[in-house]
């Protein structure tokens, strides 16, 4: 039976209700149970599957969001479109719960829009029993032997930066040629492609669907731990690294309530939880000391893996994607007209 703890400390609340917007299958059950019970506040949950389906919602006027969990590259494009609201911080302690290496971040400086919630890499998830030619690098996936046999997560910033890594590019690139380029040779690979799928990539892998392929931490973590021949390759040309977010929507009806689930879930207590559900690399360094302390097994496995754990060498020649800017519709147009083929 899990206990929920005590909100530490308790935000003054007037609000009823919070209303979140956020990935698909990405929060513990627990967090949203106690912070109900704890505050006597009903939360409702929308979610999406993308970045682009949730900023198109959002920018349509939708003001009835209290939280939503934007990616590194989005926070950037809606803090310039003032599409989100500051933050209070002096209604943040949580905020001293944080490994600094994930604060101060570009897209952000001074945390003024958006709180960590999981960060993660877009590595290569590889079935070692079913491909005899183990790559290590992006470019490997465009081995003829891989017809077929790829789960990509749907993703256009992602996907295209990792081709355009193939080619030497800046994976932040702007210049049209460029992204011409990444275009013809993406195009090359779609042979290989099964199924581009950001819901649940982890589904593919694990019934055997698709042997590998592009897919973030957490889905590659519950894929091996389900098919533990299931390996993961940082690729040579640098990993994609990212971080999720949470962000309140400008216009946000009960933004005391957001405050207070921004600190209630981010207590080590609770927040422990995501290396259990959703094992990604964890911002939040109370909740891993937390968890060395009071779920040992679990914090062992988290740290004993190269998927939850990367090495310090994967994350030194990583990259980060940023806010290409006016870019973004070239890039939503490449990714459209590929899939479209």
């Amino acid at each position: 039976e899990f206990t929920c703890p005590e909100p530490n400390p308790r935000i003054e609340v007037t609000s009823e209700e919070l209303n979140l917007f956020v990935w698909t299958e990405y929060i513990p059950e627990e967090m949203i149970d106690c912070f109900e019970e704890a505050y006597g506040i009903t939360v409702n949950r929308s979610e999406f599957s993308s970045n682009e389906e949730m900023y198109a919602k959002l920018s349509a006027g939708n003001t009835s969001y209290d939280l939503t969990q934007p990616t590194d590259t989005f926070v950037a494009l809606m803090i310039r479109q003032g599409m989100l609201e500051q933050l209070d911080k002096s209604k943040l302690p949580v905020l001293d719960n944080f490994d600094p290496q994930y604060l101060g971040l570009p897209f952000d400086p001074g945390n003024d829009y958006t709180l960590p919630y999981q960060a993660g890499t877009d590595a290569i998830a590889v079935n070692t029993d079913a491909v005899e030619e183990i790559p290590t690098s992006y470019a490997d996936l465009w081995n003829p032997a891989y017809a077929d046999r790829l789960v990509m997560v749907d993703d256009a910033r992602t996907i295209i930066a990792a081709t355009l890594l193939t080619l030497g590019f800046d994976p932040n690139t702007t210049n049209p040629d460029e992204l011409e380029q990444a275009k013809a040779k993406l195009a090359e690979l779609t042979p290989n492609v099964r199924i581009f799928d950001s819901d649940s990539p982890k589904s593919a892998l694990i019934a055997g669907d698709a042997d590998l392929g592009i897919v973030w931490t957490g889905e590659a973590r519950l894929a091996a731990d389900e098919v533990p021949a299931i390996q993961y390759v940082y690729p040579s040309e640098g990993v994609i690294r990212w971080l999720d977010n949470w962000a309140i929507p400008t216009g946000a009806p009960h933004p005391d309530a957001a405050h207070a689930w921004l600190n209630y879930i981010n207590q080590p207590e609770l927040f422990w939880t995501t290396l259990r559900d959703f094992p990604y690399n964890n911002p939040n360094q109370a909740a891993l000391d937390y968890a060395e302390q009071n779920q040992a097994d679990l914090h062992a496995s988290f740290i004993g893996s190269n998927i939850t754990n990367p090495p310090a060498e994967a994350l030194a020649n990583a990259h980060w994607l940023t806010d290409v800017g006016e870019a973004t519709t070239l890039y939503d147009r490449i990714w459209t007209e590929v899939k479209g083929q």
